[in-house]
């Protein structure tokens, strides 16, 4: 992708250094505690707002980037000819630029939202938007175990911010081929999921050659991009919803949740992740 800014200096820290005063054991004390920053995130195109989400300060055109993969607004980050990050006094701007032939897919897809921190589908017009169509993954893609297990370890080592706040959350992308891991942090699960999309999309790096690694739980919203990045296996820390397991297996997509230290629980298409010498779990 070409033409696409960078966050410029004044963007706020995506971390901050606040007073507190703690209680332990009986006793008080005056202390302080590094807490993760989130602020609002405008995206437009074309001078046209679209939505305002509340984001970490921090990869603002990876999100962007993704975002507008994940929404359908454009369909490769080659598209978006110009995305300036502009600080205002509310929060931070997107300002992407493309050309006219997306408008009236724009005018399809357009929402109306604050987006509340955690929920993807805040603020869609209609039932039909948080319910549209998931593309099916075809990829014969397998990975071992033992390979998603240090991609986990590896991606919790990665996680510079929620180190230092234990409060943010990260997404990944592990590619078995040149053992390529990605990793993207921020409040929101899915904003940070969408910053990997996007930054897949600027290096050229194919969805379909790798793994999503999450730190939350797997919602319906993640299963979409999942999806619509054409990734085939998803890793999870923590534990799938009903909706998200119908969706992943209706998607042709392997989930496997609930990671820990000592493995994890395969939950749709086992086929594509490898124990031992086997080539699929029964």
């Amino acid at each position: 992708m070409t033409d696409i800014g960078s966050a410029p200096l004044a963007l706020p820290e995506p971390i901050v250094r606040v007073a507190a005063t703690a209680f332990r054991r009986g006793a008080v004390a005056a202390g302080e505690r590094i807490v993760p920053e989130e602020i609002a995130v405008a995206l437009s195109y074309n001078q046209v707002g679209y939505a305002v989400m509340m984001a970490t300060p921090e990869n603002l055109v990876d999100f962007a980037v993704g975002f507008s993969l994940s929404e359908g607004i454009v369909d490769r980050a080659g598209d978006i000819t110009a995305c300036d990050i502009v600080p205002v006094e509310q929060g931070v701007e997107c300002r992407m630029r493309f050309g006219k032939r997306f408008a009236e897919r724009l005018a399809q897809r357009r929402r109306h939202l604050a987006g509340a921190l955690g929920c993807g589908l805040c603020g869609l017009e209609s039932l039909a938007e948080a319910t549209r169509a998931i593309p099916r993954v075809d990829s014969a893609l397998t990975i071992s175990a033992e390979s998603l297990m240090r991609a986990m370890r590896d991606m919790a080592s990665a996680q510079v911010l929620n180190r230092q706040t234990h409060g943010i959350h990260a997404a990944g992308f592990f590619a078995p081929a040149g053992n390529l891991l990605l990793v993207r942090e921020d409040v929101g699960r899915h904003n940070a999921l969408d910053k990997v999309i996007g930054a897949l999309a600027q290096s050229g790096h194919a969805g379909g050659s790798g793994a999503i690694l999450l730190t939350s739980r797997v919602s319906i919203e993640l299963i979409q991009k999942t999806a619509l990045l054409g990734s085939p296996i998803i890793v999870a820390v923590s534990v799938p919803t009903a909706h998200a397991l119908r969706a992943a297996e209706a998607a042709g997509i392997t989930l496997a949740a609930v990671a820990r230290d000592d493995g994890f629980e395969i939950f749709t298409h086992p086929n594509r992740i490898r124990v031992g010498a086997q080539s699929h779990v029964a």
